[in-house]
């Protein structure tokens, strides 16, 4: 006969199996489906809050890519253009770091100026110098895979023009398997740091705390929430897209509401005490 457990540990094991779990020294939460439309709300409404500097970023982060784009284009090498303008994106966790501030500062209803954004990163406790060299040392091997993939598939071919990159990539067999092959790898890439960098930089921001042990706390958080957080990771990559496809122009907006968003993602998924704050 089947031993039956007792009401008291049937409850407590209940409660453990919803409880937010300690990680990394910090406690990870659990959070809707849909969260990440809120976390989207609250940036947008933190962007027009303060619209001066939000938009200063998006404008900085928007003129580097197009600066990217026009240096690719006078060196000959267009066809380049999607794949290392967008693997600049790979390091626009680290580069939103004034806007997290910014965040932080409206959340607390402290004053908010594009200065405070700046200091946010050299005042940071934590070893966000750190995690912002592993975030460019990615950038770098995605820049040497695209590379070696170009050589894999074109051969001794030529680099297409511009104008003949797209048919190249859709209507020809080196074409489609370099677009295949691309999209998957630079998808699990993305989906890397997306995995490492949910959390981490605002983690890093206001807790005294190395890079790994942010990165592991970010792991935490995605594995926990597999389900908000692939949406959000959706989310996060069909405005990036939508803004590299009006010509970085929509950049301007989409990066600063991504980069308010993710504080307050940061925000649900973290339980911290106040005295951690800067």
């Amino acid at each position: 006969m089947r031993k039956s457990i007792p009401r008291e540990r049937l409850r407590e094991q209940l409660a453990s199996s919803v409880a937010p779990s300690p990680t990394a020294g910090v406690t990870i939460e659990q959070v809707a489906f849909d969260a990440p439309w809120n976390w989207l709300a609250r940036g947008w409404r933190d962007l027009w809050a303060a619209p001066r500097v939000s938009l200063a970023y998006g404008a900085v982060f928007a003129t580097l890519s197009i600066g990217l784009t026009l240096g690719l284009t006078a060196s000959g090498l267009e066809s380049l253009v999607l794949a290392l303008g967008g693997g600049f994106l790979l390091i626009g966790p680290v580069a939103a770091v004034g806007l997290y501030e910014t965040s932080r500062r409206l959340e607390s209803e402290q004053s908010v100026g594009l200065r405070d954004g700046l200091r946010a990163g050299a005042q940071a406790p934590g070893q966000l110098g750190f995690f912002g060299a592993i975030l460019a040392f990615v950038y770098v091997v995605w820049v040497q895979v695209a590379f070696l993939l170009l050589m894999l598939f074109q051969g001794s071919r030529p680099l297409p023009p511009a104008s003949e990159f797209l048919p190249t990539l859709l209507f020809t067999a080196h074409g489609l398997g370099l677009l295949v092959t691309g999209t998957i790898v630079g998808g699990v890439l993305a989906f890397l740091v997306f995995a490492i960098s949910a959390i981490s930089v605002p983690l890093l921001m206001t807790r005294r705390m190395d890079a790994v042990t942010a990165i592991a706390a970010s792991l935490a958080a995605v594995v926990s929430n597999p389900k908000p957080m692939a949406l959000w990771a959706a989310l996060i990559a069909g405005f990036m897209a939508l803004g590299i496809a009006t010509l970085f122009v929509g950049l301007v907006v989409a990066f600063p509401l991504i980069g308010h968003a993710t504080w307050h993602a940061f925000r649900d998924l973290v339980r911290e005490q106040p005295h951690s704050y800067l």
